[in-house]
């Protein structure tokens, strides 16, 4: 019976042995493949690859800024911060300082937009954004505003937006609701096709008898309460006829069934 438990002990030294090696392995698998990301800031773009492939990471340029207080080719800014625990191979971007501005922003307003676009990477600036605006005081295509303005200092990104004129915006022509009540659903059919609008479900109607008494007074016109049109007539028609109604516009029916 000695034995007995002298050798269950033995087991169960030799299992906790075992757990205590799987998670001291786990923990070294999953925190031993993490690093500390460094301060790169002030470094130079190549001693910050350096640095940073040393200890397992990537790194790539984010942006480039102009700065007063970092020179040129420096690390300006950096993401993860510094101190951030990241696995090993973690991208890590910074954004390069061009130090102090030394280009002069153009006037490139009143050019045409290729003109323009030709004399702001010619600087060695990039064209950032490019929008257009319906402006009929110039020709299509001409730029007529910039972000910076000419001659603009104290800016942070090596770069110019344009705004460009572009055509005015012709509005379609108004149309005439006709009028459609007393006629055969396909003459009327046919008739707000050819003006340019579309049908929409037609509602059928037992009786000629108006359903509503204020359904004119809701857009809907509908035929006088005396009448005994045959199966197939229109009925009711919105909009009314006289309404103005645009190109494309749904008009509704109502057919006597």
């Amino acid at each position: 019976m000695i034995n007995f438990f002298r050798l269950l002990l033995a087991g169960m030294a030799l299992a906790m042995a075992g757990l205590v090696s799987a998670v001291m392995t786990m923990h070294f698998a999953i925190h031993g493949a993490e690093v500390k990301v460094p301060d790169l800031q002030g470094l130079s773009v190549a001693e910050a690859v350096h640095r940073t492939a040393n200890m397992g990471l990537n790194l790539g340029i984010d942006n480039r800024y102009y700065s007063v207080d970092v020179p040129a080719g420096r690390v300006l800014a950096q993401s993860p911060l510094p101190g951030a625990i990241v696995r090993r191979e973690w991208r890590m971007r910074v954004t390069e300082s061009l130090g102090p501005q030394r280009v002069a922003i153009p006037k490139v307003v009143g050019q045409q937009e290729r003109v323009a676009a030709i004399e702001v990477r010619r600087l060695g600036l990039e064209l950032e954004e490019t929008a257009q605006m319906p402006f009929s005081a110039a020709p299509p295509g001409t730029v007529i505003a910039q972000n910076p303005q000419q001659g603009a200092s104290g800016v942070e990104r090596p770069s110019v937006s344009l705004l460009v004129s572009a055509p005015l915006l012709t509005p379609p022509p108004a149309l005439v609701m006709p009028q459609l009540i007393g006629l055969p659903l396909a003459t009327a059919t046919a008739l707000v096709v050819r003006a340019g609008l579309k049908v929409g479900p037609v509602e059928n109607s037992y009786s000629s008898v108006p359903a509503a008494p204020d359904a004119e007074a809701a857009g809907t016109q509908l035929a006088p309460a005396d009448t005994a049109d045959p199966a197939g007539t229109v009925l009711g028609q919105s909009p009314v006829a006289g309404h103005r109604v645009e190109p494309g516009m749904t008009i509704t029916l109502r057919v006597v069934q």
